[in-house]
């Protein structure tokens, strides 16, 4: 008898990224109402990676070079972005140390 089901779980795999890469649409929606603007909060590019990366691995599992190569070429950009950011951050601070604030 077996213990789990091998299709059982690769289907939670796709779930669980599916609902992780929509959470960024919630988190987004709720940034841009908070501020009463439209805004792209840096949680919404985790999200985006963490799920589309769960999706990239379930569709290498799946076989389907569609969904591998969109999941595939999102994963760059979403790791891009964070690097802009985090890029930015630096620069400021840098910035704010050399004024001496």
């Amino acid at each position: 008898m077996r213990l789990f089901n091998v299709d059982l779980i690769w289907l939670a795999v796709g779930l669980f990224g599916q609902a992780m890469f929509s959470a960024r649409f919630l988190v987004q929606w709720i940034a841009s109402e908070m501020q009463r603007r439209s805004v792209v909060p840096q949680l919404f590019w985790y999200f985006s990676l963490a799920g589309g990366a769960t999706l990239f691995v379930y569709a290498i599992h799946r076989e389907d070079p569609v969904f591998i190569i969109g999941q595939g070429a999102g994963l760059f950009i979403y790791a891009r972005n964070l690097w802009l950011i985090r890029a930015a951050r630096q620069r400021a601070e840098a910035e704010r140390a050399q004024s001496g604030q």
